[in-house]
């Protein structure tokens, strides 16, 4: 694994609740899924400079969709997960998986 496919704990949220999400994954949805489904609060200052981080990684691509109906609506910046990010994603785990074999953990055992 080259120090380019390390993830961070909150890149490593973020990619998987893109992934939870699909299409049309924006920031306040992230923030939400991320809150309703791993009960970890993340500002939303947090959630941008992750996405930002990710798609210059090349994990995620962006764009911008139509601006919502109301007056003044704005356009929102979906994020969609790339394969690399995919890749990222089961590589940390598969690492997470091979320290955690033969370990208190693996057993769900009581660590010393």
């Amino acid at each position: 694994m080259s120090d380019r496919q390390l993830l961070g704990e909150v890149e490593q949220l973020v990619l998987l609740a893109i992934l939870r999400i699909g299409e049309g994954a924006y920031a306040v949805p992230i923030r939400e899924e991320l809150e309703r489904q791993g009960g970890v609060r993340l500002s939303r200052g947090t959630i941008y400079v992750t996405l930002d981080r990710l798609e210059r990684k090349g994990y995620v691509s962006s764009h911008f969709a139509d601006p919502t109906p109301e007056p003044g609506g704005k356009a929102r910046r979906c994020f969609h997960l790339e394969r690399a990010g995919l890749m990222a994603l089961r590589a940390a785990q598969r690492m997470v998986d091979r320290l955690r074999a033969g370990t208190a953990l693996e057993h769900r055992g009581k660590v010393p």
